[in-house]
């Protein structure tokens, strides 16, 4: 059974800015994601909630990520996706994981249905 796509604040709007290429690669992950598998590459962040993911992307040197949680019934829920300024860190930039926060308390208000 595939779960449908729910895009929590500007992720949506947010996806469609970046490099076509970045954005058919997120696509084709988010597809496998709604059919019930995680890709290979997906990287867990226990430490910003249950169930988040990360999916990572490089093109023309620059790093793309995607947060997602899927292990909600009702969604797959896109938290965030950002082009990754820093160079220096692997690490997600402070004011990216307080956005991921808040949207993944969004994600658990929708599937409650409140």
């Amino acid at each position: 059974m595939k779960k449908d796509v729910q895009w929590i604040g500007s992720s949506k709007r947010d996806i469609k800015d970046l490099p076509s290429f970045v954005q058919r690669s997120f696509g084709h992950s988010l597809w496998g994601v709604q059919k019930g598998h995680t890709p290979e590459d997906a990287k867990p962040l226990f430490e910003l909630g249950r169930g988040i993911y990360e999916i990572r992307e490089s093109f023309d040197t620059n790093a793309y990520r995607l947060m997602y949680v899927a292990c909600f019934e009702k969604a797959v829920y896109v938290l965030h996706v950002f082009m990754k300024k820093s160079k220096s860190g692997i690490g997600v930039p402070k004011p990216d994981i307080e956005l991921i926060k808040t949207r993944y308390k969004m994600a658990i208000y929708l599937e409650k249905g409140e």
